[in-house]
C-alpha cells in the first residue's frame, strides 16, 4: 500500500478526473478501506480541497469549486493567467496541444472560485486574439462542458447544424473530442438515431449536460482519431485537391495538417491529396509553406490559384506605384 502522502496525491487526482465517485469504487481503486477513505478525505479538506460527501448507500465524494484556491503553489493572477493561457491554447493557438489544454482548462476550472472565473471571463471576452489557425473558431467554453460530459460517461444535449440541413437538437453519449487538422470533432453515439457519429464543434450550439448517466459502449474503431478520419473519407466532398510541392515532407505536413494525404516523391518534393469543399484554406496553406508548387487539379483549385496570385501582383503593383510617387513628389 502506498504511504499516506502518496495516496492523499492519488486520491486528489481520482476526485479530478470524475464529477462524483462512489465511496465504495473509490476506496477500492485506492486499495484501503472507506474509514481509511474518510480519513483521507478529511486531510485534503485540510489542505484547502472543497470534497463534499454523501451518506447512505449511494454515498460518495465530489470535488467542487470553493471559495479560495487551493494550495497549488499559485496565487490569483498566476492562476488567471494559467486559465487564460489554457483558453488560449484550446482555441488552436498553438498547435498540437490543444486536448491538452482542453483537459488541464477543465481540471483548473472545476476548483477555481467565482471571483476568478470571472476574472477569466472578463480576460476572454475582451480580448481580440491576434493569431489565424486557418479554421473555424471554436469556443473554449463549449469545449470543457463536451470535454467534462465525455470525462463523467454523461449525456448531452445540444444545437447542431449539419451541411446544408436545418439545424437540429441531438442527444448524444459523448465519448472523445479530436482536433484533427484545423478543426474540433466530437466523437458521441446518437441516442435517437442509434448509431457512431461524428460531430463538427464549430456547428455545435449550446451544449448541456443532461445529468444522465451511461456506460460507454465499445467504438467501432481503433481509437477515436481513426473513427474521425475513416467518417471524413467515406463522405463526400466538393474538391479533390492535388498539387506537387518542392518542400520536405516535414514541412508540407506542418502546413496542411492531418487532413491531407501527402506522398513523397523525393527528397525535396511530396504530392499532397487535400479533399475539402472549400478551396481558400488549400490556397493559403501554400502560401504559408513558401516553397515553389505545381497545382495538378481540379480545374477550380487551379483557377483559385491563378486568381490568387494575380490579386498579390496587383497589390505589389500598387505598392511599387506609390513609393514611385512619392519620390517624384519630393
Amino acid at each position: 500500500m502506498a504511504n499516506t502522502s502518496e495516496r492523499t496525491l492519488r486520491l486528489l487526482s481520482l476526485l479530478q478526473t470524475h464529477r462524483y465517485w462512489p465511496g465504495g469504487e473509490l476506496a477500492d481503486r485506492l486499495g484501503v478501506s472507506e474509514r481509511t477513505l474518510r480519513r483521507d478525505v478529511d486531510r485534503l479538506r485540510a489542505l484547502g480541497y472543497p470534497v463534499d460527501a454523501s451518506r447512505g448507500v449511494a454515498g460518495g465524494y465530489q470535488l467542487r469549486s470553493g471559495t479560495a484556491m487551493p494550495p497549488l503553489l499559485l496565487d490569483d493572477e498566476e492562476a488567471v493567467a494559467i486559465a487564460v493561457g489554457l483558453r488560449t491554447a484550446a482555441g488552436g493557438a498553438v498547435e498540437g496541444i490543444e486536448e491538452t489544454s482542453v483537459r488541464a482548462l477543465t481540471k483548473v476550472i472545476q476548483v477555481m472560485p467565482p471571483r476568478l472565473r470571472r476574472r477569466v471571463e472578463a480576460l476572454r471576452a475582451y480580448t481580440v486574439p491576434g493569431i489565424f489557425s486557418g479554421g473555424p473558431t471554436v469556443d473554449a467554453g463549449a469545449l470543457t462542458v463536451i470535454a467534462s460530459a465525455c470525462r463523467d460517461d454523461e449525456r448531452l444535449r445540444f444545437e447542431y447544424t449539419a451541411r446544408g440541413q436545418d439545424r437540429t437538437t441531438r442527444l448524444v453519449e459523448p465519448h472523445r473530442l479530436v482536433s484533427l487538422g484545423r478543426r474540433w470533432y466530437l466523437v458521441a453515439w446518437d441516442v435517437e438515431r442509434g448509431d457512431w457519429r461524428t460531430f463538427r464543434v464549430d456547428r455545435l450550439t449550446a451544449p448541456q449536460p443532461t445529468g444522465a448517466r451511461f456506460r460507454q459502449r465499445e467504438l467501432p474503431a481503433e481509437d477515436a482519431v481513426a473513427f474521425v478520419q475513416r467518417r471524413l473519407t467515406e463522405r463526400p466532398h466538393r474538391y479533390t485537391i492535388e498539387v506537387v510541392v518542392h518542400a520536405a515532407e516535414a514541412a508540407v505536413r506542418s502546413a496542411f495538417g492531418r487532413e491531407a494525404d501527402v506522398t513523397v516523391l523525393d527528397a525535396q518534393r511530396c504530392r499532397v491529396v487535400v479533399r475539402s469543399d472549400y478551396l481558400e484554406w488549400p490556397v493559403a496553406s501554400l502560401g504559408w509553406l513558401g516553397s515553389e508548387f505545381e497545382p495538378v487539379g481540379p480545374p477550380e483549385f487551379v483557377r483559385a490559384v491563378r486568381e490568387t496570385g494575380e490579386r498579390y501582383r496587383r497589390g505589389a503593383a500598387a505598392a511599387d506605384g506609390s513609393r514611385q510617387a512619392g519620390v517624384v513628389n519630393q
